[in-house]
């Protein structure tokens, strides 16, 4: 896969579709590789009329990873629950946000419709806030805004989610099934697929490591409420009703403060984009970015 010198980093990415066509930039979220957006999903939005990409955050997959940047993680836990001065982070979502940006700018995008999910949607959010001029349009999915009354998960699943998880293949494959079935919506769960992404993903990259850096990213940077009150770009929020994880009340409270945005419930999605799915989403992507395309 080719690679891009961004931001003093390094970043894998890829692309489908035409590069004449308008950009969508897909922003992961939390320790998840760009694979996590499926190619087939990729593609189906590339034959709606975009040029999409689809990258490695830094700290995960195959784009730099920051080693022995360490991170004070009780007084960040400290500071996170109690409410007090966070400790010295590596970098917060600002950087995941210029890193994008310049990527954009190594492929000659002076401005893209941009996609995040998770942890990818509070980067996109930043990138919309940061530099509007550059964002077409902004889809925010199963994502919130900061604000600590809003998307909070199940107590079980984030103490499932910062587990570290197990260096050897076979029980990393089976620690992250059993993790997925915490919080992605049940009536589509697969165990066998599930388990196949895994394999995929711990043999492509696996980097524990960059999870405390990227952790530390999401809480320092605290909420967006205001600067997303005052957000002049056209917004669709997509979460998931079964969303153990963030909450759905992240995304309705994201709807409620950006002006004019859109808000997609869907009953059947927890904290992941399942197959039986994929078309409504792309249908309400497509639509959402179809009045700045042609």
């Amino acid at each position: 896969m080719p690679t891009a010198d961004a931001n003093g980093i390094t970043l894998c990415y890829d692309t489908f579709g035409d590069p004449a066509a308008p950009a969508l930039l897909l922003v992961m979220g939390f320790t998840a590789q760009m694979t996590a957006w499926d190619e087939r999903f990729c593609r189906l939005l590339a034959e709606r009329g975009l040029h999409v990409v689809r990258f490695d955050n830094r700290d995960c997959g195959l784009s730099t990873h920051l080693d022995g940047q360490e991170v004070d993680l009780m007084a960040l836990y400290a500071a996170h629950e109690g409410g007090g001065d966070y400790p010295p982070v590596p970098y917060g979502l600002s950087a995941f946000a210029d890193d994008a940006f310049a990527l954009l700018d190594q492929l000659g995008v002076a401005a893209a419709h941009v996609l995040g999910a998770s942890m990818g949607g509070m980067i996109v959010q930043a990138m919309a806030i940061a530099r509007p001029e550059r964002v077409l349009s902004m889809t925010s999915v199963m994502s919130t805004t900061g604000e600590e009354e809003f998307g909070q998960a199940k107590p079980e699943v984030m103490a499932a989610l910062l587990a570290p998880p197990p260096t050897e293949r076979d029980a990393f494959v089976q620690h992250t099934v059993s993790r997925a079935k915490l919080f992605c919506g049940p009536r589509y769960f697969d165990d066998d697929a599930t388990a196949e992404r895994a394999a995929a993903a711990y043999d492509r990259a696996f980097y524990p490591e960059g999870a405390t850096r990227q952790l530390a990213a999401i809480w320092s940077s605290g909420e967006r409420a205001e600067a997303l009150r005052s957000l002049a770009v056209p917004t669709l929020v997509i979460h998931g009703r079964a969303d153990t994880l963030i909450d759905k009340s992240g995304g309705e409270r994201t709807a409620e403060l950006v002006p004019g945005a859109n808000l997609l419930l869907l009953h059947d999605m927890g904290h992941d984009l399942p197959e039986p799915l994929w078309p409504l989403v792309v249908d309400a992507v497509a639509s959402h970015t179809t009045h700045r395309i042609g």
